[in-house]
């Protein structure tokens, strides 16, 4: 396979990019435009980019919003309670249905790395099981990280550290955790704890919903970012939400920063979804609810954006669109200087990559998998500004997906024809 005519991301040139047995093979500035011969596929000027990267998500709960209850109150904690109703009715073939039907339109927009959490609250472990065996059957279209996560606490839920060992045992990719929704601060202090040691047990990635809540004083992020240090864990473990931050004075934050610089760790955001659930208790003035992206940023502390949910019991929108998330992310961080507008799409692919730990099989590098999509825009600012689609996904050389732009049609007062 050979594209001519690309840009690449902080470059105004255009690019061919050739790709053999599946991996690039030779990337080369060119001149000027080129003419399409054969099987050339003419990038027409638009921007490649390495494939955007999904790094939470719930798939096991996707689509199930109202069944059988709504969230009316749009907290957290009764999103919850409306999951724990609808967790009696899985079964593989409603998980596979809806994973599969979601999937799809994680796909159409451009992603082809995915993170999701399962629910291990379950003695069953359907969700978990369902989940790795879908990963494993679908891995050479897209790759897909699967959380054995503790909905319902992992030592507060009975049996939880028994259901967690057999969740990894099974194939779970990563520990997860609920440290802020355990019984007691020592509860959720163990269980940060328990996590790192699994993770070594097992040799497994870490992320933990971390101080998923408004409380000032819920502060086991800096639990998790000190045991995560002192057992060089850092790059292997990510902080999830941590929208308590958001509600951290400036001091203390001064002092945590320095700890989370030092351990290494990954932040994922989810924007629209935390801003959606958070400030609940508010009146006014109402928090914005998110954790402090730009200041992680600022740091050089990795930190990228999710999507969470898609029509669930916390968030009944979604469409898959990360570029949707990107856009609600950057104006509610205010994060909207042309600097921020130049790098922003690190924040849905290579940050994102990073937090994955797949950072040896991703990019547009010789060598690496062939694997990009094609974006309707000239770089970072104009894709974000038009929120352009996704027009071409290809993985291992192999186009997954093909999206034929919108043709407008102009009324006559806009191209002159006033007859």
């Amino acid at each position: 396979m050979q594209i001519i005519n690309a840009r690449l991301r902080h470059s105004p040139a255009l690019h061919t990019l050739s790709i053999e047995q599946g991996r690039f093979s030779a990337i080369s500035e060119q001149s000027g435009a080129l003419a399409a011969t054969g099987a050339q596929i003419d990038a027409a000027g638009k921007l490649a980019c390495a494939p955007f990267v999904e790094p939470h998500i719930h798939l096991d709960a996707a689509l199930t919003a109202g069944e059988p209850n709504w969230n009316l109150s749009g907290t957290l904690f009764e999103g919850i309670e409306r999951w724990a109703e609808r967790k009696p009715l899985l079964n593989e073939a409603d998980i596979r249905r809806r994973v599969l039907q979601t999937l799809e339109l994680l796909v159409s927009q451009g992603v082809q790395f995915v993170r999701t959490h399962a629910d291990i609250s379950d003695p069953s472990l359907v969700g978990l099981r369902t989940l790795c065996a879908l990963r494993d059957e679908l891995k050479e279209k897209i790759e897909i990280q699967v959380v054995a996560f503790p909905q319902e606490g992992l030592l507060s839920f009975p049996n939880g550290v028994q259901l967690m060992e057999q969740a990894l045992e099974i194939g779970a990719d990563v520990v997860g955790g609920i440290p802020h929704f355990e019984y007691t601060r020592e509860l959720g202090e163990a269980s940060m704890k328990k996590v790192i040691e699994l993770a070594l047990k097992y040799d497994r990635l870490v992320d933990v919903h971390c101080d998923e809540i408004d409380d000032p004083n819920s502060r086991f992020l800096e639990v998790l970012a000190c045991e995560a240090l002192f057992h060089g864990l850092g790059e292997r473990v990510t902080a999830s939400h941590t929208t308590a931050m958001h509600s951290y004075d400036n001091a203390y934050c001064s002092k945590l920063f320095r700890l989370l610089k030092r351990s290494g760790i990954n932040f994922i955001s989810c924007p629209t979804e935390s801003i959606h659930l958070q400030g609940r208790f508010d009146s006014y003035p109402k928090r914005r609810g998110l954790t402090r992206v730009k200041e992680l940023n600022a740091a050089e502390i990795n930190v990228c954006f999710g999507q969470d949910s898609i029509f669930d019991p916390w968030y009944s929108l979604g469409n898959g669109k990360l570029l949707r998330t990107l856009d609600f992310g950057l104006h509610i961080c205010q994060m909207m200087g042309y600097d921020d507008f130049s790098q922003a799409l690190d924040l849905i692919s290579d940050n994102s990559a990073r937090t994955l730990h797949i950072e040896d099989r991703y990019g547009i590098e010789v060598g690496k998998p062939g694997n990009l999509i094609l974006l309707d825009g000239e770089d970072d600012y104009s894709v974000l500004r038009k929120q352009g689609d996704v027009l071409l996904s290809v993985r291992q050389g192999e186009v997954i997906m093909r999206r034929e732009p919108a043709r407008v049609v102009s009324p006559a007062w806009i191209d002159g024809n006033n007859a």
